[in-house]
């Protein structure tokens, strides 16, 4: 077979990519793969608004009304007339020696107390944390200004913030961070099972084999490769529909998700790129295990180790992101199979962007050299290709490729 009849390695790739992806998404099967999550999905959408529901009739914290006697009831009663017009917090009228100290009041489980308010009527000081302060204090100023017998309040009300940014923004950007190493690690491990099993169907049937005597093996792995990355998008598209339609129909009953530093839309962006390049990097990986495992159980006893280690990958990348600045961490963000989960906790910590289209130079790099070793090592364990007595025996293997291939339409009609 002449080397005029071999496609070149990016067409050839393409032409593998475009017959896997087209006969994984059209098959029935897909479609019971995109569907089964979403069951879940629907499950756990449905079991936290039953929850927020039963949640939001029970147990609501209270505004804690710590001032004198005649004070409180004068409180309680503004209280009790303008609830009907504007809504109103619940009140806890609070007449202990204790109600000097509106931290120990706040941090009494007990009462349950989302706020104190205590001074005098001419001089009230709320206390609480930020968004409850905020949320409440243009009503809790009304219903003093009502105490005082104002028909309108005349001034405002001093306010002391308790929790000095409990959730501060840095602890906010690295809830976000690990939330989205959270993310990536599951939908790549979840997804990067596919490799495996397509390619050791197509060695039991000796398809595989046909493909590497008429294309380059570094052409196979590549559109494999590409077409499960291309399969892993749409999968993610739709369960992205699916999560995002439940968000923004169930928002009111979330709690406010911390911004990442670059904004929502570039990090949306960056997570389905870094997805991509991990889900590369760990393909390239298991599709060189699927390549050279006989039979699904062998694969299933190789594929262990390598899923060990992207555990152990996963956990360094957490424990590392609790260290900032540290060799640690940037040893993290270098590390090939690691670099994907590091530079997108980095998108939610710091707004710099310059550094993630080195990042990302740096992992095609390796997915690059990964599936060069992979083709390399499948031509010399498996093959076995390269010896002088197996002249014979390619020339054999290639004529019966051209005739395979033109069964399987992946060759073009280049003669």
């Amino acid at each position: 077979m002449s080397r005029s009849a071999r496609l070149s390695l990016w067409n050839a790739a393409f032409v593998i990519a475009r017959r896997d992806f087209t006969a994984i998404v059209f098959s029935k099967v897909f479609l019971l793969f995109l569907i089964g999550p979403l069951f879940f999905l629907a499950i756990s959408a449905g079991g936290g608004m039953i929850g927020g529901m039963a949640a939001s009739g029970i147990n609501n914290p209270a505004l804690g009304i710590a001032m004198s006697a005649q004070d409180n009831a004068a409180v309680k009663q503004a209280n009790e007339a303008l609830d009907p017009l504007v809504g109103m917090p619940d009140i806890l009228l609070i007449e202990e020696a204790s109600r000097d100290d509106p931290a120990a009041l706040l941090d009494d489980e007990d009462r349950n107390l989302f706020a104190v308010l205590t001074g005098t009527l001419d001089n009230p000081l709320l206390t609480g944390p930020k968004e409850d302060v905020e949320r409440w204090e243009g009503e809790i100023a009304m219903m003093v200004g009502a105490a005082r017998g104002e028909a309108i309040p005349q001034a405002g009300i001093r306010t002391s913030i308790t929790d000095g940014g409990i959730i501060n923004r840095q602890t906010a950007r690295d809830a976000t961070a690990r939330a989205g190493i959270l993310v990536l690690f599951m939908l790549t491990m979840f997804l990067a099972g596919m490799i495996l099993s397509n390619l050791v169907e197509e060695k039991g049937n000796k398809i595989i084999e046909i493909l590497a005597a008429a294309i380059p093996m570094d052409a196979v792995f590549v559109g494999k490769l590409f077409a499960m990355l291309g399969v892993s998008l749409v999968g993610l598209t739709v369960w992205g529909t699916a999560a995002g339609a439940i968000l923004y129909f169930g928002a009111s009953a979330l709690p406010p998700i911390p911004p990442p530093a670059v904004g929502w839309p570039m990090f949306f962006a960056l997570f389905v790129t870094y997805f991509s390049m991990s889900y590369l990097l760990i393909g390239s990986v298991f599709i060189t295990i699927g390549s050279m495992a006989p039979t699904v159980r062998e694969v299933q006893t190789i594929s262990l180790p390598a899923t060990i280690l992207n555990l152990g990958i996963f956990f360094l990348a957490m424990y590392a992101l609790s260290k900032p600045g540290s060799p640690l961490e940037v040893a993290a963000a270098i590390f090939p199979l690691s670099s994907p989960y590091m530079m997108l906790a980095r998108a939610a910590q710091d707004g710099v962007l310059w550094w993630h289209l080195a990042a990302l130079a740096w992992q095609v790099l390796w997915v690059a050299i990964f599936v060069k070793v992979g083709a390399t090592l499948f031509r010399r364990t498996v093959l076995k290709s390269g010896g002088a007595g197996r002249v014979r025996d390619t020339e054999r293997k290639g004529l019966l490729a051209m005739l395979g291939l033109a069964k399987l339409g992946i060759l073009s009609n280049r003669s």
